[in-house]
């Protein structure tokens, strides 16, 4: 090799480049999407700060980007999961470590209303089962435990608590909830949904 030649990059380098651009291209298009669920490529491109060709090398369609954010997200959701220990403790209390984790919100802003407008609802759903299915696990638990009610089925309340997630994101989105103590109030309203069913008065 002369001096005048550059070393080839090795295999290595060229994958540790690529992961550097699709992280650096997810983490804009988070940003994008919390602004419009409509952000164009050209404006996550932008964002950045790759060029089109460079963006297109690695998703096809604004919708691929979107899937792979959403695959993300959730992997993040699920190893928060797994960092917090649902199965230590109480239900009610590994319940609330989870819906308080730090950031856990956030991690949704914007994603899941353009998700739903440009994947479908029910293919959003259903990209959630995994973490849905650890939910269930713990609802379960928490209804052996007496801390869960039981007058509802446990489908329902996962349905419920899924809504009730989504549907805070856009109210702090939307500026009608504030976003500090928004964790707190979500975790608040889940744990009362799950309360135990007062029994009847006589």
């Amino acid at each position: 090799m002369t001096p005048t030649d550059s070393p080839r990059r090795t295999p290595t380098a060229r994958r540790a480049d690529a992961e550097r651009s699709i992280t650096a291209i997810l983490d804009a298009a988070l940003v994008c999407f919390g602004r419009s669920p409509d952000a164009t490529m050209t404006e996550i491109a932008k964002a950045a700060g790759v060029g089109r060709v460079t963006l297109y090398g690695h998703f096809n369609s604004r919708e691929a980007v979107l899937d792979a954010l959403l695959e993300r997200t959730l992997a993040e959701i699920d190893a928060a999961a797994d960092t917090i220990g649902l199965e230590t403790g109480p239900a009610a209390e590994a319940l609330g470590r989870l819906l308080g984790t730090p950031r856990l919100l956030e991690r949704f802003s914007g994603l899941h209303a353009a998700a739903v407008r440009h994947l479908g609802p029910e293919d959003v759903r259903r990209r959630h089962d995994p973490v849905l299915q650890r939910l269930d696990h713990l609802i379960a638990r928490g209804q052996d435990e007496g801390a869960f009610r039981r007058d509802l089925p446990r489908p329902w309340l996962i349905t419920s608590i899924y809504a009730l997630v989504h549907a805070l994101i856009a109210e702090v989105e939307g500026g009608r909830v504030p976003a500090e103590g928004a964790a707190a109030t979500l975790t608040a309203t889940v744990l009362g949904l799950l309360a135990p069913y007062p029994p009847e008065r006589r």
